[in-house]
Order: structure tokens, then C-alpha cells, then sequence
């Protein structure tokens, strides 16, 4: 792997329902972006995005993980 990265999977969905039916359903994804630097702009860029929210960070191996949910 090659970095900075994002690293993304399905983690879920929301349903709206009325009359016992789901009219409106929306998938959600974490995204994760990987770098060296820590000052890097990307994390910044992505949770720019709409619908997206900032969940947690954490260094491994020195790496910096930026997790992120986004619901689209």
C-alpha cells in the first residue's frame, strides 16, 4: 500500500419509514485515510464532504489513521 490512502467499507444504513413502509434509505461507510504526516490536508478535504462526520484518530506503526463515517 502506497500512502496517503483512504481506506473505505459499508458499515451500515439508516431507513425512514412511514406506514409501516421504508420510503427513504441511506447507506453508511467508514472511510479510512492513512498518512505519515500528521498535518496532513486530506483528512481535512474529506470530512469536508457532505453528510460526513469525524469519528476517531489514531497512530499505528507510524501511521495516522483518520476514521471518518459517511452517509450517502
Amino acid at each position: 500500500m502506497q500512502f496517503p490512502c483512504i481506506l473505505y467499507s459499508r458499515s451500515g444504513s439508516r431507513s425512514l419509514h412511514a406506514d409501516n413502509q421504508p420510503y427513504s434509505r441511506t447507506k453508511q461507510y467508514q472511510v479510512t485515510v492513512i498518512d505519515r504526516n500528521p498535518d496532513s490536508d486530506l483528512p481535512d478535504k474529506v470530512e469536508a464532504l457532505p453528510l460526513t462526520t469525524f469519528d476517531r484518530h489514531f497512530a499505528a506503526d507510524g501511521l495516522h489513521h483518520y476514521v471518518f463515517n459517511l452517509f450517502f
